[in-house]
């Protein structure tokens, strides 16, 4: 019984001290068909502690669909990068919208976002 307890007491032990762990699940698209032009959403009036995720186009099954874009409650020292539709050849993958640290020097309305030069399409649907 006591090898037992010693055991149980390093495994809470050595929990307490590492490092706390976060989980990303990332599920990424990668199709033939490129997504439509985006649609144009009025902003709704601003909400204190609140950022704006505009709407993006996603798979569903067997074609594209709308989201809406939305207010989500804002990350102090975090920007959100949008998502978007990169192109890869004939093939479109959606790179899904995240938080990302805020560093010096990045803007704060999504001027913080790198494009890859293989991204041929902005935000509206307008070619580089």
């Amino acid at each position: 019984m006591k090898p037992f307890r010693a055991l149980i007491a390093t495994g809470m032990l050595l929990g307490s001290l590492s490092a706390p762990t976060f989980a990303r699940v990332d599920v990424s698209f990668v199709i033939g068909v490129p997504p439509p032009a985006p649609i144009v959403e009025v902003v709704p009036v601003v909400r204190p502690g609140y950022v704006w995720v505009p709407g993006y186009w996603t798979w569903h099954r067997d074609r594209h669909i709308w989201i809406r874009g939305q207010w989500v409650v804002e990350r102090p020292g975090y920007v959100w990068v949008p998502d978007r539709w990169v192109q890869s050849g004939p093939r479109w993958q959606l790179h899904r919208g995240y938080w990302d640290r805020r560093k010096a020097g990045r803007g704060h309305a999504y001027g913080h976002v790198k494009h890859d030069r293989r991204d041929r399409h902005d935000r509206r649907g307008r070619r580089d």
